[in-house]
C-alpha cells in the first residue's frame, strides 16, 4: 500500500527537496505547506498518512501544527524532521502528538524508514533521542497519582506492551515472542482500545507510567 505523506518546511529549497526524494521512492507526496496555518488547513483536506513537520516555521513553532493535525486527524502520524536535535524541543514535539522525531542530519535512506515506519505506527526517533524520551516519561511518572485501577490486560498483551515500550518495532516483537506479524498487530490494536490509546508513542508512555516496561521476574 502506498503511504501519503504532506511536507511542512519553511525553505522551499530543502521542502522540494525532500518531497523529490520521495516521490522518487514510490510515496504519495499529496502537498506541501511552509507555515502553520496552511499545515494544518491543507492536512485536513488531503488527510496524509504522514505528515513531515519542521519546528522552525519562521515565527511560528511546528509544535502548534502538531498538535492541532493530530488533535483533529485521527489517522495521520506527525514525524518531526528538524535541524534541531535539542531535548526540550524533542519532548514538546512528542507531547504536543508527534510519533517520532528524524534529525536533519539523517541519510534518504534512514527518512524513508522513518516515514514507512511511522506509517506502520512505530515512534521513529534518530539514534539515543528515543532514551531520553523514555527515560523522561519515567521520571515524571516517578510519583504515581491516584486514580482508577487500569483495565486488565492480558500476560501476553503485557508482554508485547513492554517491547513496544522499548522502541521495538512489530516485526522485531514477532521474532522475540515467536509469534506472527499480524498477532502482534492484533494485541496492540486490542490493548489500544482497552486504554482508549491511540497510537505507540501513547502506549509506551502508558507502560512507563505503570511500570509495565520493565522484565516480569
Amino acid at each position: 500500500m502506498t503511504v501519503s505523506v504532506m511536507i511542512v518546511d519553511d525553505h522551499p529549497m530543502w521542502r522540494d527537496g525532500v518531497a523529490r526524494d520521495l516521490g522518487e521512492h514510490g510515496f504519495d507526496v499529496r502537498a506541501t505547506a511552509a507555515d502553520v496555518d496552511s499545515a494544518v488547513r491543507v492536512a485536513t483536506t488531503v488527510t496524509p498518512d504522514v505528515v513531515l513537520m519542521d519546528l522552525n516555521l519562521g515565527e511560528q513553532s511546528g509544535v502548534d501544527a502538531i498538535r492541532s493535525i493530530t488533535g483533529q486527524l485521527d489517522g495521520t502520524r506527525v514525524l518531526v524532521l528538524s535541524a534541531s536535535g535539542e531535548h526540550a524541543d524533542v519532548l514538546e514535539a512528542v507531547k504536543a502528538g508527534a510519533s517520532g522525531y528524524l534529525v536533519k542530519s539523517a541519510s534518504v535512506t534512514e527518512l524513508v524508514d522513518a516515514v514507512r515506519r511511522t506509517a506502520d505506527g512505530d515512534p521513529v526517533f534518530t539514534a539515543g533521542l528515543a532514551g531520553m524520551v523514555l527515560g523522561e516519561y519515567r521520571r515524571m511518572a516517578e510519583t504515581p497519582s491516584g486514580g482508577d485501577p487500569p483495565p486488565q490486560l492480558t500476560q501476553r498483551e503485557q508482554d508485547v506492551l513492554r517491547f513496544v515500550a522499548k522502541g521495538l518495532t512489530a516485526r522485531q516483537i514477532a521474532d522475540r515472542l515467536v509469534i506472527s506479524h499480524r498477532t502482534v498487530e492484533n494485541h496492540v490494536q486490542s490493548t489500544l482500545r482497552k486504554l482508549q490509546l491511540h497510537n505507540r508513542v501513547e502506549l509506551a508512555r502508558y507502560a512507563i507510567e505503570h511500570g509495565l516496561d520493565q522484565e516480569q521476574e
